[in-house]
C-alpha cells in the first residue's frame, strides 16, 4: 500500500505543481475546506447498501450520529452496523419499492478479486434502474484511480508509468462503472472519490478538502483521508445536494 500511495502522490505532484499558479476551470472546487461543524441540520431518510462493510459502517455511523432516519441493506444475517433498522438483502435482489421512499441510497459496494471486478458495473447500474426517474438520489463510495491528474481530463492516475500494474483491474473495472453512470441522465447520482491513501483506521478530523475531477493533495502534500472523514463528506453531500451528475473528491485538509 506505502508503493501504491507513493506512486499516487508521485503522480499527483506533476499535476499540483503546475496548478499552484493557474487553476484548472475544470476544477472550480478544488481548495474549498469543508468541516460539517455549524452545518444547518436538514431531516433525511437514508438508506445504504452493501451495508457491511469498512467504509458503510463508517457512514452509516455519521448518518446516525446526526439524527438522520436510515436503513441498512446488507448480505449477511448479523446486522453489526449502527443503524437499527436493518434488512438483509442482496444489492442485486433490490427493488423500486425496497428504495422508493428514501431521499438518498449511497451504494458502498467494493469488490477485490479479479472475478468480482464486473459487479462494479453490474451493481451500480442496477441501483441506477431501480431509481430511475424517482428523483432519489445515489451516492456512490468510488475510487481515487480515475481521477484527472491534467487540466484537459485526457488522462487518469491510473494512467501513470508508476501505477502498479497489479492494481490496474480494479482500477479500469471502477473506471467503467463511473464511465457508465455518466451516461445516466435519468438518476440524481454523485460520484465520491476518496484520496489516495484511504485510511480505514484513520483519525476523524472533521475537515476535509472538497475538490472535483482531479487528483488534488492537500497543503501537506499527501492525498490522504479516513473512512470517517470520507463519511463526513458524504454525508454533507447529502444535506447540500450541490453535485447532482458530478464526480467530487475529498482529501484530508
Amino acid at each position: 500500500m506505502t508503493n501504491l500511495v507513493h506512486s499516487f502522490n508521485k503522480i499527483g505532484n506533476l499535476k499540483f505543481r503546475k496548478s499552484q499558479s493557474k487553476k484548472s476551470k475544470k476544477n472550480k472546487l478544488q481548495g474549498r475546506e469543508e468541516s460539517f461543524l455549524g452545518k444547518e441540520r436538514i431531516m433525511a431518510k437514508i438508506a445504504v447498501v452493501a451495508a457491511n462493510g469498512k467504509a458503510a459502517k463508517k457512514i452509516i455511523t455519521e448518518v446516525v450520529n446526526r439524527g438522520f432516519e436510515i436503513t441498512a441493506f446488507g448480505r449477511r444475517a448479523e446486522n453489526d452496523t449502527d443503524a437499527k433498522n436493518y434488512i438483509q438483502k442482496d444489492i442485486l435482489d433490490l427493488i423500486r419499492e425496497d428504495l422508493k421512499a428514501y431521499d438518498a441510497v449511497v451504494d458502498a459496494f467494493g469488490a477485490w478479486t479479479a472475478e468480482t471486478f464486473p459487479l462494479h458495473s453490474k451493481t451500480t447500474q442496477h441501483l441506477a434502474d431501480t431509481l430511475s426517474g424517482t428523483g432519489v438520489r445515489l451516492l456512490v463510495v468510488g475510487g481515487a484511480r480515475s481521477l484527472y491528474v491534467n487540466p484537459e481530463h485526457t488522462i487518469q492516475v491510473a494512467d501513470g508509468e508508476n501505477f502498479p500494474e497489479a492494481f490496474k483491474p480494479l482500477a479500469q473495472a471502477m473506471a467503467a462503472a463511473l464511465s457508465e453512470l455518466r451516461e445516466r441522465k435519468d438518476v440524481r447520482w454523485t460520484y465520491i472519490s476518496p484520496a489516495a491513501d484511504f485510511q480505514a483506521e484513520g483519525e476523524r478530523s472533521g475537515k476535509y478538502i472538497l475538490a472535483g475531477e482531479e487528483f488534488t493533495l492537500n497543503p501537506a502534500g499527501e492525498s490522504v483521508i479516513s473512512y470517517a472523514d470520507y463519511a463526513i463528506a458524504l454525508v454533507d453531500e447529502i444535506e447540500s445536494g450541490k453535485h447532482i451528475q458530478e464526480r467530487i473528491s475529498v482529501v484530508r485538509a
